[in-house]
């Protein structure tokens, strides 16, 4: 199991819905919110006022407020309001919490820099050091050992876990603070204090691991990541075959991934959803590649935006899907900003794939089921779908 700082665990029950559940493998914390844009809005709705639509969002709303005016905690209030509307993908965020979020989406989050991994014995070793980061100029290396930080010692931790120590989520840690890492390589032992710092992702990289074959993973639907995947489709060899990987992918904005879907469709429908009960649809642009041969990959993982992104190329014959069911979170939530600056998110929805295939709580059945050595095999189907041309 491997994890990154980005990817932390909630330390709240019920972080669900955007600041999303766990990650082995890359996950990015904060991206399964499923929010759907309204035409002529922008991709996530920005969380103003008190209640933002229906019963429950007006329940919550209103135990933040009486909370305030009687002295006591809206958030808390908030979460136990949240609690009895029986909403699993409901969560209430701190003010920061909801910051780091959207940073997330922006592509950015506060760290250090290191990707870990827990090996068989249950010791936390370096799996990765992003270049430029604090980690990078503190000479920190791949394969380094992880034994403590902030002197909590991390020797068979869960790996969630110990990214969130590094995250400083237990303090709503920002930019600029401070977090030691007691480390190991060798017989030599040392300690490191880290200024954690604002950080880029990469969402989405592309590599050419065969002749004629292109892979473009995406890690999360962050801003700019759709057009990043038309410009990987318009840059991939005319003769080749390309697979789109989705597996750990835990979603993001809904516009990136109708982007995404622009890259393969020449137009037609993406998906339908409802908010509140009103029918709506989500259309690709006209002009995508529709000839090239494309493996969708999957696991369990790959969450929302990413399951309506699979579904729309599924469903309208587009790719061959292969790996694993996929994770099933097809619910649409929507922000209400409470008294105190924290944020609920309550389910408003649900959105089905073309064919009308609801998401939620049943996930995408791959075409191909593959529980290992899924990179390999869809080499073997593109090399079997023939020749584009």
């Amino acid at each position: 199991m491997s994890g990154r700082e980005l990817f932390c665990q909630p330390r709240r029950v019920r972080r669900g819905a955007a600041l999303t559940l766990v990650f082995a493998g890359l996950l990015v914390t904060g991206a399964a919110t499923g929010a759907f844009p309204d035409p002529g809005q922008s991709d996530r709705k920005t969380p103003t006022g008190a209640a933002r639509t229906g019963a429950a969002h007006e329940d919550v709303a209103k135990a933040a407020a009486d909370a305030m005016a009687d002295g006591k905690s809206p958030m808390e209030a908030a979460e136990r309001a949240v609690s009895r509307s029986r909403d699993r993908w409901a969560a209430v965020y701190s003010e920061g919490e909801y910051q780091e979020f959207e940073d997330a989406l922006d592509g950015q989050y506060t760290g250090v820099g290191l990707w870990t991994r827990r090996t068989a014995d249950g010791r936390i070793d370096v799996a990765k050091v992003q270049a430029g980061s604090p980690a990078a100029a503190a000479g920190i290396r791949k394969g380094d050992r992880l034994r403590s930080v902030d002197g909590e010692d991390v020797d068979g931790r869960p790996v969630t876990d110990v990214v969130s120590l590094l995250r400083g989520d237990a303090t709503d840690a920002r930019a600029g603070t401070t977090v030691t890492l007691g480390l190991e390589r060798g017989t030599r032992a040392w300690s490191e204090t880290l200024r954690r710092a604002l950080l880029s992702t990469d969402s989405v990289t592309v590599r050419k691991p065969a002749a004629g074959i292109t892979v473009i993973k995406v890690s999360a639907f962050t801003r700019g990541s759709g057009e990043l995947v038309r410009t990987a489709v318009r840059q991939a060899p005319a003769d080749g075959g390309i697979v789109l990987d989705l597996r750990g992918n835990s979603g993001g904005l809904v516009s990136e991934a109708v982007t995404a879907a622009s890259a393969f469709l020449d137009g037609g429908l993406v998906a339908t959803y409802d908010v509140d009960g009103a029918e709506r649809s989500l259309h690709a642009e006209p002009g995508g590649d529709t000839a090239r041969p494309l493996v969708a990959l999957v696991d369990g993982g790959t969450m929302s935006a990413a399951e309506m992104l699979t579904g729309a190329l599924q469903d309208r014959g587009r790719a061959v899907v292969l790996g694993s069911r996929t994770f099933g979170k097809g619910s649409i939530q929507m922000p209400t900003r409470l008294p105190d600056g924290s944020v609920a998110e309550l389910t408003v929805g649900h959105y089905r794939t073309p064919s009308g295939h609801a998401v939620d709580g049943r996930g995408i059945t791959p075409d191909l089921e593959v529980s290992s050595g899924a990179l390999e095999r869809a080499e073997t189907v593109l090399s079997g779908l023939g020749d584009p041309s």
